[in-house]
């Protein structure tokens, strides 16, 4: 795979982690966009703001008249029986979200979008999904307020993080477990060979 200009547009820890960690060599440039969408679907809000934080980069390499890159946008939710859950709020909503999942089955969705322009061309862009069902065994409710107390939660989609704390209680995963930390780097890696994008 030729070196080629990569932008990971996100600020996420987790995320420059998991590209690290495949040996992608990239730059770090988060996306200023607001998240609206009006989806329902989770795999379609996921694809939906992944291209958003994409294309914000992509217009802003473009109004420097900047060339030869490829931008990696990404978006991740949990959902459970098709209610779609962010980030909380506030300690209360983390308890809500923690209390709901517990002792139950739920799914996470990463959304990801690549986008490369090269050649002074139009800039390509590429949109995929990954999903992971994850099992949760049950929770008290003294063990979701020490999680909580943690800190960890609050910056995690649906208030957990599976390769921190909350790893104590997850009991299985079904699909990618790089994609519920929040980058599917095995598909993602597949994708960039793949003939849409390749570099």
């Amino acid at each position: 795979m030729n070196k080629e200009r990569i932008i990971l547009a996100s600020a996420s820890p987790r995320r420059r982690e998991l590209l690290s960690q495949i040996g992608i060599e990239y730059e770090v440039m988060p996306s200023d966009a607001e998240e609206k969408t009006q989806m329902s679907r989770p795999e379609e809000i996921v694809m939906e703001l992944s291209r958003q934080k994409a294309a914000d980069i992509e217009g802003r390499l473009e109004a420097k008249g900047e060339d030869g890159f490829l931008i990696i946008g990404a978006d991740t939710v949990v959902a459970f029986e098709g209610t779609v859950m962010g980030k909380p709020k506030n300690a209360e909503d983390a308890y809500r979200m923690l209390n709901t999942l517990q002792g139950n089955v739920h799914q996470v969705y990463t959304g990801v979008t690549l986008c490369r322009k090269k050649d002074g061309q139009l800039p390509v862009f590429h949109t995929f999904y990954e999903k992971t069902d994850v099992t949760m065994y049950p929770m008290s409710g003294d063990e979701i307020k020490a999680y909580i107390a943690t800190g960890e939660p609050m910056d995690k989609a649906g208030a957990y993080a599976i390769q921190g704390g909350c790893a104590a209680y997850i009991q299985g995963i079904c699909g990618d477990y790089s994609n519920v930390v929040g980058l599917p780097v095995g598909r993602l890696w597949q994708e960039m060979k793949g003939k849409k994008i390749k570099i």
